[in-house]
């Protein structure tokens, strides 16, 4: 490890660390199968109960769509107009051979969409946030291509979850969303440059962690108007929720109590919903 650098420059960073991602990803694919399905599909209903999907409303873009686009995959099975976007190379490549189809899966970064204004109904930014270079950016791109009365979900990280376990979902590192900024940095540039293992090999690691408000301050500066959550929207008789004393309680009466939802956010605030004005 002390020696890594010797002949090598440190811009050049850990060898194929991004051959290294994509194989990674490849070899785990299936640890997500099922929640890429069920989440996916679960969040279309969530946006339904918002605005209506029916007609022509239904082209979506999934952006960061990675090399095994599941998401593009089942939307475009459920009838949807969908196209996954995604900024490494090796990356997109791998996602125009999973879809059989180079039209839907574009490179772009989520700073800089490769898409018309006002194009989209729904735009899916899920785990990619965290990763952005410029989250404000990013947020104001997916407002632009998005229609009137569009909707963004975004799902990323949170700084204030807690599990007893540490997990995170991000670093193979326990109680990563705690420590101080400085340490996270020193973190960041360890995996990077040393050991690619502590955030699965990726060359994006993240590097921006939220809550919910911060999430609702992002979207009003992008120019998003009403916000809502899974608390918000999510059915309380889902078999889902019913199964949980707890998740229970709190779908069904958190949302309508102004300090039990905030608590309530604190823990499950890693997920929004973004509403653009229908007139802007």
């Amino acid at each position: 490890m002390r020696d890594l650098y010797r002949d090598r420059p440190y811009a050049a960073g850990y060898p194929d660390l991004e051959a290294r991602g994509v194989e990674w990803y490849a070899k785990h694919q299936d640890m997500g199968v099922d929640d890429g399905t069920v989440r996916g599909m679960t969040i279309m209903d969530l946006v339904a109960r918002l605005i209506d999907l029916s007609g022509a409303g239904r082209k979506v873009a999934v952006v960061g769509c990675g090399p095994q686009p599941l998401a593009v995959r089942n939307l475009i099975e459920q009838g949807y107009d969908a196209v996954g976007i995604e900024p490494v190379e090796g990356s997109v490549k791998a996602a125009r051979e999973f879809l059989g189809d180079p039209s839907q899966a574009l490179r772009g970064a989520a700073e800089s969409l490769p898409l018309p204004d006002a194009s989209q109904r729904v735009v899916l930014l899920e785990a990619v946030l965290e990763h952005v270079d410029a989250p404000h950016l990013s947020l104001e791109e997916c407002h632009r291509v998005l229609e009137p009365g569009g909707v963004l979900y975004v799902y990323t990280t949170n700084r204030f979850r807690f599990s007893l376990r540490g997990r995170n979902g991000e670093y193979e590192v326990p109680f990563y969303n705690w420590f101080p900024r400085i340490v996270k940095e020193s973190y960041v540039f360890h995996h990077l440059h040393y050991d690619p293992r502590l955030a699965n090999y990726t060359p994006r690691p993240a590097v921006h962690w939220f809550s919910y408000s911060d999430l609702c301050a992002l979207g009003r500066d992008a120019g998003f108007g009403q916000f809502y959550s899974k608390l918000d929207l999510a059915d309380a008789n889902s078999p889902q929720i019913r199964r949980r004393a707890v998740t229970r309680f709190l779908y069904r009466y958190a949302k309508f109590h102004p300090w039990l939802r905030a608590l309530a956010l604190l823990h499950y605030g890693n997920s929004i919903f973004m509403l653009k004005r229908p007139s802007s």
